[in-house]
């Protein structure tokens, strides 16, 4: 099939033909997560958006070398000090807890995994050499045991601010009175390697110090390492554009005198309610919360194939609101696509079919060449099932072979490129009434203050996945 691929590049800020270097191989690396907490859910969309972007380069016929790192160094410093060695927690016990945490909800969402996982301190040796290089081609300096980055000094034969735009001359005005830049040329230098306080528990050996490497040498130092000097696409959420990825340019560029990368794409955020989503406001909420209705922002749960098709509802570079509201909208949506798939293969045939059958199927894919538009793709799958539910219904004929080549093409692009799958229906009309008798022997063991009976069917309902809400208007349930 002719390449027809155009994607959003924000190095050049606008769309253009997709040329992999290599013809039929595409390198992509996507900065991963930094695991010391529950990944959240705006970084979740952006790992589902490159997932469904990898899908749809391998539906495309590529060979896809797929990056994407765990950040496991620097981050936990002297707050776990101070302990004996036994009661103290190892920085590798968090990292391994979160980086188990964040593939079981990747698993939820569907994702598949990347195609190499490289770690942050499975590569101090490459982001020493890096180091070095750079320092030796006088772009960096060593300041007390650390090494930082000659941002004004790159600035002189390159461009940095080339990626986000930015001018070198307002970010020097806007960074002059910052404190703490007693090591540093100039407030705009960032750290190569940072010598690491007395108790920093996460230190390694180098030429300039006992410290760790710079977050954004991390990146340089992994993607080339498995990609190459210059590789095709990096992506990443829209928050690392600067100063993260606009770091990458500056030190791929400075190391091997290349652009490290050909197409940069960038996720957006989320939001909540309307609102930015904020630890400190309370206005958020982790995926686990949202699939097990155990929060106090929406209405109900909702299973992560509802939510993941939520997130293609909207294009991958424009900013998604969650609502119960537009959620339960999506669930909705998403049940009757489901159940259009269902009916595909006992549709009856006829000789003839009463619509362009190629017309439907090449729009599928003009809308996915258009920049991954999985929301105009969407469209187009309800399109086609607006017209096979008139097939079943009889007012519109299709023939067998027209209805095998559509059927193959919305199952590829709804389960292979968007990533979706089938959901046993928790509504079925069994499952209702068994429900109805059960949580009436509750509200009566509440009534006759049995806490003990009603708090029991909670939890067993609980360990069978299903939730039991109570609330103003009463007592209502959902299924995982």
């Amino acid at each position: 099939m002719e390449n027809k691929l155009q994607l959003y590049n924000t190095l050049s800020g606008q769309k253009e033909l997709f040329k992999p270097i290599a013809d039929g191989h595409v390198g992509m690396y996507v900065c991963g997560p930094t695991v010391y907490s529950d990944v959240h859910l705006g970084n979740c969309r952006t790992f589902i958006s490159f997932d469904m972007i990898y899908r749809y380069l391998l539906h495309s016929g590529y060979k896809v070398r797929y990056v994407r790192n765990i950040t496991d160094a620097g981050h936990l410093e002297a707050s776990l000090a101070g302990k004996s060695k036994l009661d103290q927690l190892e920085p590798m016990e968090i990292v391994q807890k979160y980086t188990v945490g964040f593939h079981d909800i990747m698993k939820m969402f569907n994702n598949h995994p990347p195609t190499i996982e490289p770690t942050a301190t499975g590569h101090i040796i490459e982001q020493i050499e890096i180091t070095k290089n750079i320092l030796d081609k006088g772009l960096a300096y060593e300041s007390n045991g650390s090494v930082y980055f000659d941002v004004e000094k790159y600035n002189q034969q390159e461009n940095y601010g080339e990626l986000s735009g930015r001018k070198i001359e307002d970010l020097i005005s806007g960074t002059r009175d910052l404190d703490g830049q007693d090591e540093k040329r100039s407030p705009l230098d960032f750290a190569l390697w940072k010598k690491a306080s007395p108790d920093h528990i996460m230190r390694w050996p180098s030429p300039w110090s006992s410290g760790f490497p710079g977050w954004h040498l991390e990146c340089t130092a992994m993607s080339t390492k498995y990609l190459g000097e210059t590789f095709d696409i990096h992506g990443g959420g829209m928050d690392l554009k600067f100063p993260h990825h606009e770091c990458e340019v500056a030190q791929g560029k400075a190391n091997n005198g290349k652009q490290p990368v050909n197409y940069w794409l960038h996720a957006n955020m989320l939001t909540l309610n309307g609102q930015k989503m904020s630890k400190s406001t309370g206005n958020t909420i982790l995926p686990m919360e949202l699939f097990t209705g155990d929060n106090t922002i929406m209405d109900k749960a909702y299973h992560p194939m509802v939510v993941r098709f939520f997130m293609m509802q909207a294009h991958y570079r424009s900013i998604l609101d969650f609502s119960s509201q537009a959620l339960s909208a999506a669930e909705k949506g998403f049940i009757k696509l489901m159940s259009v798939l269902k009916d595909l293969d006992s549709m009856k045939t006829s000789s003839n079919s009463s619509e362009d059958v190629q017309a439907i199927i090449n729009s599928f894919y003009t809308a996915m060449d258009d920049d991954f538009n999985t929301p105009i793709l969407l469209a187009n799958l309800f399109e086609a099932a607006t017209y096979l539910n008139k097939v079943k219904a009889g007012s519109s004929t299709i023939s067998k072979d027209d209805l095998e080549k559509l059927s193959k093409e919305m199952k590829a692009f709804v389960f292979d490129v968007l990533g979706l799958d089938m959901v046993e229906e928790a509504g079925s009309n069994q499952l209702d009434a068994a429900m109805d008798i059960i949580l009436e022997l509750r509200m009566k063991a509440r009534a006759d203050k049995d806490w003990g009976t009603s708090d029991l069917i909670r939890d067993k309902l609980t360990e069978a996945g299903i939730v039991v809400k109570d609330g103003a208007e009463g007592t209502s349930w959902s299924a995982n």
